[in-house]
């Protein structure tokens, strides 16, 4: 590239539409060198999405004395500005706990930007956290890739497999820092049984469960049909590559989560669960795959299930299940959020600690014991280290530090990617109604053309991929 080429030139000649698209991924080496970041220098961070979790996160970012708010990137423009007030009542009215109080002081100036092109060819900006709905996410960081940032990128890391695998691709072409907001990785409880756990601290692990519970029965999102959206939402740079369609009002900006185009509960809660247990069972990916449900009790317009029930199978020998009931309460494991049962005992964990109780012998078995009870709460010498107990705090200051060494982050694209590719998996068998044999290494299957055609879609022109 020509050394007078601007960042703004190669930005605006990457694009296809005013939304900021590629045109195609096959540059994915950045021109940009990141900047040296001094111990006591301020790292200037730009925020792509600044709703409920984006907001989240930028306050963890401002918790942080190396770290500087420097621009401000949304849609919906009383986000964007911080003007609670300019918030259509509506949706304070039936959101109002997922629509962030704003109001926040900071030091400096803020920019604004209704197009994240813009804020990427801002030189003074170090890094971005980027915390749109999931069909955006692989766009806008292959972009800030290549505009020579380093990215904070929230969970789940893309709306289908092949944007994953894209987005690891454009990371090892650069020397940008990427990290992915899969929180319990920076989570102490779950780093120790990471570490125990595929040493033999509970034996062979043949099985692990995993549940997400939310009943919303009768009536869920509700039944609406389409409206104008508000004047200050850019509805149309919402949609951005997925299909058109008019705007509804149990979609954005809040409710996208029950909608297949824009997100699902398997990579809503489904990843974060995945992740950890992946990790403690130190396993990449299934090679098999099977699922069963639908909308089964909830009455309204998502179109994803309200019960689900999916099955990974490992090549090591064991599986992994997850479930979905958003027709039902009550907990399904009696302590913590996950459940590992090994030769040796069961492990139940969360972010606050875990249990292990010892198995009991079987039929023609007659050892007493295989392994001691445990049970387990942080205490403050765990924090001896500087750590915090809010385990997303410290994602985000294992990425700050990351920025400044060059060191790999906590979750890494390659991680993130890996336990989203479950959550893809997952609806893709739902889908096809088929046992699903899966290649981890090709990531294709290898029984089935129709789930295979499910491993993308076709962007909205003039969005490429």
């Amino acid at each position: 590239m020509d050394n007078r080429q601007t960042r703004r030139t190669f930005i605006k000649q990457s694009a296809l539409t005013t939304l900021g698209v590629a045109a195609g991924l096959e540059v994915l080496s950045t021109p940009f060198k990141a900047s040296v970041i001094g111990a006591n220098e301020k790292i200037r961070v730009g925020f792509i999405g600044v709703g409920n979790r984006g907001s989240q996160l930028m306050h963890l970012f401002m918790n942080q004395p190396d770290c500087e708010v420097a621009a401000l990137c949304d849609v919906y423009e009383p986000y964007m500005t911080r003007d609670r007030s300019a918030v259509h009542p509506r949706y304070l009215k039936d959101m109002g706990g997922h629509i962030p109080k704003m109001g926040e002081s900071f030091p400096r100036t803020v920019k604004h930007y209704a197009d994240y092109r813009d804020m990427l060819e801002d030189k003074s900006i170090d890094a971005v956290c980027i915390s749109t709905p999931d069909h955006w996410h692989c766009l806008q960081t292959i972009h800030a890739i290549q505009a020579g940032k380093d990215v904070f990128v929230e969970k789940p890391l893309t709306i289908t497999i092949k944007e994953g695998r894209m987005m690891v691709d454009a990371e090892k072409n650069s020397k940008q820092v990427v990290a992915v907001g899969l929180n319990r990785r920076g989570s102490l409880t779950y780093q120790n049984l990471a570490r125990d756990i595929p040493a033999g601290k509970i034996g062979k692990v043949t099985c692990a469960f995993a549940s997400r519970i939310n009943n919303m029965a009768p009536n869920g999102i509700g039944r609406l049909k389409t409206e104008e959206p508000p004047a200050n939402f850019n509805w149309d740079a919402w949609v951005g590559p997925r299909a058109y369609r008019p705007y509804q009002y149990n979609i954005a900006p809040y409710m996208f989560r029950w909608w297949n185009d824009y997100s699902s509960q398997m990579g809503n809660w489904g990843v974060h669960y995945i992740d950890v247990i992946r990790w403690m069972m130190n396993e990449q990916a299934p090679v098999s795959i099977s699922a069963h449900g639908g909308n089964f009790a909830v009455d309204d317009d998502r179109d994803i299930p309200d019960t689900m029930h999916v099955t990974y199978e490992f090549a090591s020998g064991s599986i992994v299940t997850f479930s979905i009931f958003e027709a039902t309460s009550n907990r399904f494991i009696p302590y913590g959020e996950v459940e590992l049962r090994g030769t040796k005992a069961t492990l139940f964990a969360g972010e606050g600690g875990y249990r292990i109780i010892p198995t009991t012998r079987g039929q023609f078995q007659t050892w007493e014991k295989l392994a001691d009870a445990e049970e387990f709460t942080p205490g403050d010498e765990m924090l001896a280290d500087g750590s915090s107990r809010n385990s997303t705090q410290n994602l985000v200051r294992n990425f700050l530090d990351c920025m400044k060494s060059r060191n790999t982050p906590l979750c890494t694209l390659e991680e993130g990617h890996r336990s989203t590719s479950f959550a893809h998996l997952g609806n893709i068998a739902l889908a096809t109604r088929q046992r699903l044999d899966w290649d981890p290494e090709k990531e294709v299957f290898t029984n089935s053309r129709e789930a295979n055609r499910l491993l993308h879609y076709k962007y909205r022109k003039p969005y490429t991929l």
